[in-house]
């Protein structure tokens, strides 16, 4: 039921999507229902007033409703539905006047890792956002494919492992939301949650202060060991957060013919060793 009571522009949408659509669908259910328990009432073996028309084959009138209805609402739905995929495109940037804050979402078994990197510090199992600010994720997967979702601010997008894909969202209330997996993951599925924690910019900025005052530090081999499968996991705030260390996991599987990494302008100064499924990828700097 979160999904309808969104709490960002995103969510607010689809709620009225979901809503719109269920209400053109219920145009056709309810009068079939309706007519269904009419027609066994009317037409009911004791019911001897009823008209009896056993040689009845045809209504131009009732073939024209049965079809011309249902083909309107088809088509308003094809409609809305195109309108509603381009404009709420995951991939599509959010209009506004603030800048947005840049986050990178790694699927861990079985926490999520959130690293800003225009601030250099990461969190596990918090994501902390202003309020009134477009978000721009990244999202991968250390391994095992899953699926990152707030609910009142919408849009479910899937993370998986040697790939990266995009999100774009905006949080218009403060206040904690849930955030989850949506995806089976293994025995860890069931605790892979965070909290989504949407504040003003001034407590937002006094958080990202906390983070950056850590004494835990996400180095390569600090990532080594935290995505090591574990269950449960508390919120831990990362300081001095190693450069490309997000486009590291995602290009980590690949290699040329040889079995070398190949280099990209983004992990240029990374080294990535072979993957030990299935949650092991060692970063390790040249």
């Amino acid at each position: 039921m979160v999904l309808f009571n969104p709490k960002g522009s995103v969510g607010e949408q689809e709620k009225n999507l979901i809503l719109i659509a269920l209400g053109l669908m219920l145009l056709v259910v309810i009068p079939v229902i309706a007519l269904t328990l009419f027609f066994a009432w009317r037409y009911r073996a004791s019911n001897t007033r009823a008209t009896y028309a056993p040689t009845w084959a045809h209504s131009t009138l009732i073939e024209v409703v049965v079809w011309t209805i249902p083909c309107i609402i088809v088509a308003t739905l094809a409609v809305l539905i195109w309108k509603t995929t381009h404009n709420l495109d995951p991939y599509k940037p959010l209009e506004s006047d603030v800048k947005p804050v840049r986050v990178e979402v790694v699927a861990l078994n079985w926490k999520w890792l959130f690293v800003y990197p225009d601030y250099g510090v990461a969190s596990v199992n918090q994501l902390a956002l202003p309020v009134d600010t477009p978000v721009d994720f990244r999202l991968t997967a250390e391994s095992l494919m899953n699926s990152f979702f707030i609910p009142q601010l919408g849009s479910q997008v899937y993370a998986m492992s040697g790939m990266q894909t995009q999100l774009h969202l905006i949080a218009n209330s403060e206040g904690t939301y849930a955030g989850r997996s949506s995806a089976f993951s293994g025995p860890g599925f069931s605790d892979m949650d965070f909290s989504a924690v949407v504040t003003s910019r001034s407590e937002f900025d006094a958080w990202i202060a906390r983070a950056k005052a850590s004494q835990q530090t996400l180095d390569v081999k600090a990532y080594d060991v935290l995505q090591q499968p574990s269950r449960k996991n508390p919120v831990a705030l990362y300081s001095n957060v190693t450069p490309g260390l997000f486009d590291g996991v995602v290009y980590q599987y690949m290699r040329d013919s040889g079995g070398h990494p190949i280099c990209t302008t983004a992990t240029a100064d990374m080294d990535i060793k072979p993957a030990r499924l299935p949650s092991h990828a060692a970063l390790v700097s040249e």
